[in-house]
């Protein structure tokens, strides 16, 4: 294998550590030192310097790819020092007594491990700009960010928090959908999740929902399309069903960016496409129209 090849090795799916390469006796000590400073982009497959990625919000400075955040750093992200996280306690029961390639207590246990959380969803109360907020972000790396009965009635809480305490309610959707191993349990979270939203809509506060990449199945057939305001991350995979399997029921060619958030948007189902960049100055302009009352 050619040095070139030997540099990248997948880690998680977002990027590909790209150390330097060396040569001779120094190609191990060299390794060892420049382990994990490079990536690859998965956007334009340039080696970007991780240190200017991070500080880039972890979006590619030469194709604008933006790669997948993790809940915690989406809050850290929107909200000013001093948020606090709450509703973090809950973990699953396992009501099915789930098996499949492996027990689904086995899997909930490695994506505790590897994440730190109890399940795929973090709940903080803080601010965003001078607005006082309730921010639930959806973990991707949890089994693929899917709703289960933690996630549902943590957003719930999320959302009864908004409503009582009548603070905006901002929900960051990343997720493959419901959570397969809960069955009609997780089905049933749609509906839970989607009635909490109507209260707070019928108390007139203000519900933003951030699309990001993917959101998809039972995710974006309830609660991410149900905000006052729907907006994406550049090139976020939206919808329902998966593009591949659309494409084998239908057996026709999809159009180029189907499904993607900028596609969304020109056909209706977005208000906006937002960079990340931008994303806290929009959020915090768009939250003092929605609190503004309206003209009788």
């Amino acid at each position: 294998m050619g040095v070139g090849m030997s540099w990248f090795k997948r880690e998680d799916g977002q990027y590909e550590p790209a150390p330097a390469p060396g040569n001779g006796s120094n190609a191990e000590e060299k390794t060892v030192r420049t382990e994990g400073l490079w990536v690859k982009c998965l956007g334009c497959r340039q080696t970007i310097w991780k240190a200017d990625l991070e500080a880039n919000l972890n979006v590619c400075p030469k194709c604008q790819h933006h790669f997948k955040l993790s809940a915690r750093q989406r809050i850290e992200m929107l909200l000013e020092p001093g948020y606090e996280l709450v509703d973090g306690g809950l973990r699953s029961t396992d009501p099915l007594n789930f098996t499949d390639v492996k027990p689904y207590k086995q899997r909930l246990r490695t994506a505790q491990q590897a994440t730190g959380l109890n399940d795929a969803i973090v709940n903080a109360l803080g601010r965003l700009g001078p607005h006082e907020v309730v921010v639930s972000a959806m973990e991707y790396g949890f089994i693929g960010g899917s709703m289960g009965a933690v996630v549902g009635e943590t957003i719930a809480r999320a959302v009864d928090r908004a409503r009582e305490g009548r603070k905006p309610l901002i929900v960051i959707a990343a997720s493959g959908g419901a959570r397969m191993m809960e069955g009609v349990v997780s089905l049933m979270q749609m509906a839970k999740i989607s009635t909490a939203l109507a209260q707070l809509d019928d108390a007139r506060v203000p519900y933003v929902c951030v699309l990001t990449d993917p959101t998809t199945g039972g995710v974006t057939a309830s609660f991410a399309m149900l905000g006052d305001l729907n907006i994406a991350e550049p090139g976020a995979l939206i919808g329902f069903a998966g593009p591949r399997v659309i494409e084998q029921t239908i057996r026709q060619k999809l159009p180029e960016g189907f499904q993607r958030s900028e596609f969304l948007l020109e056909k209706g189902f977005l208000d906006a496409v937002v960079p990340r960049k931008e994303l806290k100055a929009y959020l915090i302009r768009a939250l003092a129209f929605l609190k503004t009352p309206a003209a009788v």
